[in-house]
């Protein structure tokens, strides 16, 4: 790839590198730059989602399911559906039939507001909070062993780069930050 198209590094044997490669062959006219960059975090995501779901899979719980009850541990308090989709990034209605299967299944309890009935607050049981509790370590020890390929100043590279982008993608979509 010339100069003028945009990044090499790291063009080599990933499945990125192979579409990049096409795009080159039939229209080297074009940046591929930002694929490479946006397509590796993409297809990274993808693959790390696959294999981190099993712990999650192995405790009955979907990735969604486990968003949920982990921003309740988190934040340490009752949240209300809403609060929880703004946590997750999810929508209300998704939120909602989440909730009806984790209270189903007694990790969670919902409760009505005292002054809007509307309203209701959702915390977790301590069934809940132990299968959190339980699953977070495996998560993490999943979690460095993906990272040990990097040294920990390409982790903090990494993350300091990721951090900058995650804090402009968010700033132009008006999402809040924590």
């Amino acid at each position: 790839m010339s100069a003028e198209n945009g990044p090499v590094a790291g063009l080599g044997g990933d499945t990125v590198a192979a579409v990049v490669r096409q795009w080159q062959a039939v229209r080297p006219d074009i940046d591929t730059g930002p694929m490479e960059v946006i397509g590796r975090i993409n297809r990274c995501a993808a693959l790390l989602r696959q294999a981190e779901d099993a712990p999650l899979r192995r405790a009955g719980l979907t990735r969604a399911e486990f968003d949920l009850l982990g921003a309740l541990r988190r934040t340490g308090h009752e949240l209300t559906p809403g609060e929880l989709a703004r946590e997750t990034f999810s929508s209300g209605a998704a939120v909602t039939k989440r909730l009806k299967q984790l209270q189903e299944r007694e990790l969670v309890d919902r409760r009505p507001d005292a002054r809007d009935r509307r309203v209701a607050h959702v915390r977790l049981t301590d069934a809940g909070r132990d299968l959190v509790d339980a699953i977070l370590p495996e998560q993490l020890a999943y979690e460095t062993v993906v990272l040990s390929v990097l040294d920990g100043t390409g982790q903090r590279e990494l993350s300091g780069l990721l951090g900058e982008l995650l804090a402009q993608l968010e700033g132009r979509l008006g999402v809040r930050r924590g």
